[in-house]
C-alpha cells in the first residue's frame, strides 16, 4: 500500500493542496487569497514538473496495474504541468479587468489537473474514467465562469451536454468491453482483444471508446461544442483548453489504443486515419471565413489534432513518438498565440476581432513580428518547429503506408495557410485602423509570447531537447 502511494505521490500532492487552499479560502478572505492562490497553483505545477523529469525511469505500477507511471506517463505530465503553470500566470490581469478574480479558478484547474495525470496514467478503465471525470466536470464549470455573460452561460451548458454524451458512449463502450473481455484493465483487454478471430462485441465497445475519446481531442465529427466553448470561455480559460487538456486527452486516447487494443491495430487504425482527415479539412476550410480570432483557434485546434492523430494512425513506436512531438509543440505554440489574444485590448477591454490587428505593425513591430513567426509555425511554414512537427507525422504515416492520408494533411495544410497568413497580412499590410489597440505590454505575456516564438525559430535545431524523451516514451507504450 505505501509502494503504491509512493508511485502516485505527485497526484497526492496536489490533491491535497487543492483541498487545503480550498478550505482555506472558504473560511478565509475567498478572492482576496485568488492572486496569491493563483501564483502557489503554478508553483506547484512546476515543482511537480521538476520531480516527474528527475524521478526514477523505468515502469511502476500501483494497485493491480490500474494506475501506471512510465516515461510515456511522465512526458505527458511534464508538458501537462508546464503548459497550465503558464496558463495560471498569464490569468491575474484579464480576470481582474472582467471581475471573476474568483479564488475557485486556480483550484478548479489544479482539480482538473490532478483528472488528466490520472487519465494519462491509466491503466484500467475504471481509473480512465475516474481521471477523466474529474477534468471534465472541473472544465464545465471554468467555461462559465462568467456568469454575467450569455456567451459564457451557453459555452458551459453546452460543453457540459455534449461532454455528458461523449462520457455516455465512454462508458458503455466500458460496460461493453468489460463483458467481453471479462476485465477492465488494459493488460486483460489486450489478450482477450487477440489473435484474427475477435469478437464482434469486443470491436463495437471499441468504437464506443473511440467515439468517447474523439470527443475529448476535438477531432471530426465530435467537434460540435470546440468553436462556441472557445468562443464564450474566458480567454485564459481558452487558452487552458487549448493546451493542457489537449495533451491528456491525446496521451489517453494513445494509451488506450496502444495498451489496451494494441493487438488489433488494423481493426482501428483505418477508422483514426478517417477521423484525422476529417478533422484536418473542416478545421482548414471552416476556419476561413471566422471574424473572431478565438473561433479561428477552436477551428485551428481541430485541424491540429487531426495532424497530430496521423501519428496514432501510423500503429508504430515511431507514429507515437512523432506523435509526442507534435503535441509538445502544438502546446507551445497555443500557449503564446493566446498570450498575444489576451494582449489585444482597446482600452482597457478585451479585443478579439481579426480586423483589430490591422498594420499592427506599425504600432507594435515586436508583437507583431513574434506574432508572425507563431502564425507561420501554426501552418507550417518552413523552417518553422511547426514545419518539423508535421514533417515528423507525415514521415510515420508514410512508413505505415498511409500515402493517401499523407496527401490529404499537405492539401489540408495549403488551404489552412491561408487564413494564418490572412493576419499576417492585416497586421503588416492591412487598411488603417480606426482605433488602434493599446500598446501597452505586460511583462508576463510578452515574455511567454517571445520565449515561445524564440522556440518556433531555434527549436529547429535540436526540437526542444523532447526528442530523446519522446522516444523513451514511445517505446515503452508501443513494444
Amino acid at each position: 500500500m505505501q509502494a503504491d502511494l509512493n508511485i502516485m505521490l505527485s497526484e497526492i500532492i496536489l490533491s491535497l493542496f487543492a483541498m487545503l487552499a480550498l478550505i482555506s479560502a472558504v473560511y478565509g478572505s475567498k478572492d482576496r487569497l485568488t492572486v496569491p492562490l493563483i501564483f502557489a497553483t503554478a508553483s506547484i505545477f512546476m515543482l511537480l514538473a521538476l520531480i516527474s523529469i528527475s524521478s526514477a525511469q523505468g515502469i511502476e505500477t500501483a494497485f493491480d496495474g490500474m494506475f501506471v507511471n512510465d516515461p510515456f506517463a511522465r512526458f505527458s505530465k511534464v508538458i501537462i504541468l508546464i503548459s497550465a503553470s503558464l496558463v495560471l500566470i498569464m490569468s491575474p490581469d484579464y480576470l481582474s479587468k472582467r471581475k471573476i478574480l474568483h479564488f475557485e479558478y486556480p483550484l478548479l484547474i489544479a482539480l482538473s489537473v490532478v483528472g488528466m495525470m490520472v487519465m494519462v496514467s491509466a491503466g484500467d478503465l475504471m481509473s480512465l474514467y475516474m481521471g477523466l471525470e474529474l477534468q471534465s466536470l472541473c472544465l464545465y464549470v471554468i467555461a462559465s465562469m462568467r456568469r454575467d455573460s450569455l456567451k459564457s452561460t451557453e459555452a458551459g451548458l453546452k460543453y457540459f451536454v455534449l461532454g455528458a454524451l461523449s462520457s455516455g458512449l465512454l462508458l458503455y463502450g466500458a460496460s461493453l468491453t468489460y463483458g467481453y473481455a471479462g476485465t477492465t484493465g488494459f493488460k486483460g483487454i489486450i489478450i482477450a482483444a487477440a489473435g484474427d478471430d475477435v469478437d464482434v462485441g469486443l470491436l463495437i465497445a471499441l468504437v464506443m471508446v473511440l467515439s468517447g475519446l474523439a470527443f475529448k481531442v476535438s477531432a471530426v465529427p465530435f467537434h460540435m461544442w470546440t468553436p462556441d466553448v472557445y468562443e464564450g470561455a474566458p480567454t485564459p480559460v481558452t487558452a487552458f483548453f487549448a493546451t493542457a487538456p489537449k495533451m491528456a486527452a491525446m496521451a489517453l486516447f494513445v494509451r488506450v489504443m496502444h495498451d489496451a487494443f494494441g493487438n488489433i491495430v488494423a481493426e482501428w487504425q483505418q477508422v483514426v486515419a478517417l477521423i484525422s482527415m476529417l478533422s484536418m479539412f473542416l478545421g482548414a476550410i471552416a476556419a476561413i471565413g471566422q471574424t473572431n480570432i478565438k473561433r479561428l483557434m477552436a477551428y485551428s485546434s481541430i485541424a491540429h489534432m487531426g495532424y497530430a492523430l496521423m501519428g496514432l494512425a501510423a500503429g508504430t513506436a515511431f507514429g507515437v513518438e512523432a506523435l509526442l512531438i507534435y503535441m509538445a509543440i502544438y502546446v507551445t505554440m497555443n500557449i503564446g498565440t493566446f498570450a498575444f489574444i489576451l494582449m489585444m485590448q482597446r482600452d482597457g477591454q478585451p479585443v478579439t476581432d481579426i480586423a483589430s490587428l490591422s498594420m499592427l505593425s506599425r504600432e507594435n513591430p515586436g508583437k507583431a513580428l513574434a506574432m508572425l513567426v507563431l502564425l507561420f509555425s501554426l501552418a507550417g511554414v518552413p523552417p518553422s518547429l511547426g514545419f518539423f512537427a508535421k514533417w515528423g507525422v507525415w514521415i510515420a504515416a508514410l512508413d505505415a503506408g498511409l500515402v493517401w492520408l499523407v496527401f490529404a494533411s499537405a492539401l489540408a495544410s495549403a488551404i489552412g495557410a491561408y487564413y494564418y497568413l490572412r493576419i499576417v497580412y492585416l497586421m503588416y499590410f492591412g487598411a488603417e485602423p480606426q482605433d488602434a489597440l493599446d500598446r501597452r505590454n505586460e511583462p508576463v505575456l510578452t515574455g511567454v509570447l517571445t520565449v515561445s516564438a524564440v522556440a518556433m525559430v531555434f527549436g529547429v535545431l535540436s526540437l526542444v531537447g523532447i526528442e530523446g524523451a519522446a522516444e523513451a516514451a514511445a517505446a515503452t507504450l508501443v513494444r
